[in-house]
């Protein structure tokens, strides 16, 4: 699993490198056609990255995706050093030392990338598709439903299903979103809705119900081509909208419908919202009309609620009670109530690895099939319980981080205890001082601002949750959601803390001790060029070494 940050990664360090070198290009006129490669290195690189982003549970792009990892950060950590030598005023067109090691490290770049076949677009365009093995395709659902899928949830279906009844007046096409953290069933419940008996009460409440699983960031066109080709069963092979909406209009026209987007991942971004609601309030249909939308992402639900052309409903999806989730285990474990009964001294350790989430129950339930026995139930317990299942849940957020350094900031909130509470200035502090936060294009915003944009990201997807406690507001990670960070964490990083630790890590861009019991900092700790931040407050550290004054960054 550390392989699915490394693209990332690269990306974010790529990032950092050609910044570097373009900020100081007036420093160094002794080799622009070194520098120049690197552009084009780079450029290579991110074309290789599109593309290897569909196949990268291949051995072979994993491999050149490690390989070219490698190589990205030497160039990063040598441009640090020309930084450094820059601050300290000291660096010369003739220093030829320290061109050459640039002109090696960028020509060690532009070889590996020939080497893996990233000289031209087309040659890595011709080696992705080689490549079949290891390729992954969106996640897919569907409307079918199995009754007994939905254990916890009458409460949910009841209250969304009494909304969905009751007479409207109103011209505006009623919303209702179901928001919440992967895992928690919404898709589950939004089935049971769109297969609701009460429905076909007295005739049909619906004249035409629509299931559409998005899955993924789309654009307006390709959303509406969704709802046509569900709609009639038939593909749209136009890509013109005017054409698309006249052909959904058709469908809809005078009737009563039911629509679901399923798992939207567009957060309005690019106005996409505003945009579809406002032509979907504008087709012809009757009055009580719904559209049910579930999503991870809070801001659908904002967005929403200020939209003036909609009839706007909001049902937030809470975690399962004890007694539904240890329901959810013993059906899928498909033990008896005798058997269950005997194993009620553990049902707490159970119950607290599901914290909840019905997916996780069952995923639960699953691995303790036909166990029968309390030794063989706490075994299970014991060992790396979730290996696989809701971690691809998880996942799906992960993959769906946008921009890429968002990636390597969730994977780094994974070195702190799972306990830890988070508070947002040092999330970002922390975050700005490893070069994972990006400027935009414009270069207008402070670092500060798109950490805390990074953050709310985190948040919007639940890999990050907020906890407000009187006048104090921190961020924790759900134990789940931890453990598949850590798994993906670069295997540079590191939160130990061993004796020679300075001597070690020659490239530490973050030290913090805070709260440490150390008396004093080892004079090699001027050796630590790339360090970026220092932190020792609420430490018995009283004295700083005279070498300390060598650090620039």
């Amino acid at each position: 699993m550390a392989d699915a940050a490394v693209s990332a990664t690269i990306q974010v360090a790529l990032q950092t490198v050609v910044s570097l070198a373009a900020d100081h290009v007036n420093l160094v006129r002794e080799f622009p056609e070194e520098l120049e490669r690197l552009n084009e290195s780079a450029a290579r690189i991110q074309c290789f990255l599109a593309g290897a982003d569909e196949d990268k549970h291949s051995p072979v792009v994993q491999k050149w995706l490690k390989d070219l990892e490698e190589e990205v950060f030497k160039a990063d950590n040598v441009l640090d050093e020309l930084n450094y030598e820059i601050l300290r005023r000291k660096v010369k067109y003739q220093d030829q030392p320290m061109k050459k090691k640039i002109n090696t490290n960028l020509e060690s770049i532009h070889q590996d990338a020939q080497r893996l076949g990233l000289a031209y677009k087309h040659q890595v365009e011709e080696a992705l598709a080689t490549i079949a093995a290891g390729a992954t395709t969106s996640r897919q659902t569907d409307s079918i439903i199995v009754r007994s899928d939905v254990l916890g949830r009458d409460e949910d279906e009841s209250e969304i299903v009494k909304k969905l009844l009751a007479e409207s007046e109103s011209d505006r096409i009623s919303v209702i979103s179901v928001t919440g953290m992967g895992g928690l069933g919404k898709t589950t419940l939004a089935k049971a809705v769109f297969n609701n008996p009460r429905f076909n009460v007295n005739g049909k409440r619906f004249d035409k119900k629509i299931w559409v699983c998005v899955a993924k960031p789309v654009n307006i066109l390709e959303l509406f081509k969704m709802i046509l080709e569900t709609s009639t069963g038939k593909k749209a092979d136009v890509d013109d909208r005017q054409v698309i909406v006249q052909g959904i209009e058709a469908e809809l026209k005078e009737k009563r419908y039911l629509l679901v987007l399923d798992d939207l991942w567009n957060n309005n971004q690019d106005g996409l919202l505003d945009d579809f609601f406002s032509t979907l309030a504008g087709l012809n249909a009757k009055k009580g009309s719904w559209c049910l939308v579930t999503t991870r992402l809070q801001e659908v639900a904002i967005v929403l609620s200020r939209h003036r052309q909609i009839n706007f409903a909001r049902h937030e999806l809470g975690k399962l009670c004890d007694n539904a989730c240890w329901s959810i285990v013993k059906n899928w474990a498909n033990v008896g109530e005798e058997v269950a009964r005997g194993l009620e001294d553990i049902r707490e350790q159970v119950l607290g690895r599901c914290d909840g989430l019905p997916l996780a129950a069952k995923l639960i339930g699953g691995l303790l099939y036909n166990k029968k026995t309390k030794e063989e139930w706490l075994s299970i317990l014991k060992e790396s319980l979730l290996k696989g299942g809701i971690e691809q849940i998880i996942k799906v957020s992960f993959d769906h981080l946008s921009p890429a350094p968002v990636k390597k900031c969730f994977a780094y909130c994974s070195i702190f205890h799972q306990d830890t509470k988070l508070e947002q200035d040092l999330l970002v502090e922390l975050w700005m001082a490893e070069g994972f936060l990006q400027p935009d294009s414009q270069n207008e915003r402070m670092m500060e601002k798109i950490g805390c944009e990074y953050l709310r990201t985190l948040l919007q997807t639940s890999l990050l949750e907020e906890v407000k406690e009187e006048r104090r507001t921190w961020y924790k990670m759900h134990d789940l959601v931890h453990d598949f960070a850590k798994s993906i964490l670069n295997r540079s990083s590191s939160n130990q803390d061993p004796d020679d630790m300075l001597s070690k890590f020659k490239y530490l861009h973050v030290l913090k001790l805070s709260g440490a019991d150390a008396k004093e900092l080892p004079t090699s700790i001027g050796k630590l060029i790339h360090l970026h931040l220092l932190d020792i407050s609420e430490s018995s550290i009283r004295t700083l070494p005279e070498s300390l004054c060598k650090l620039y960054s």
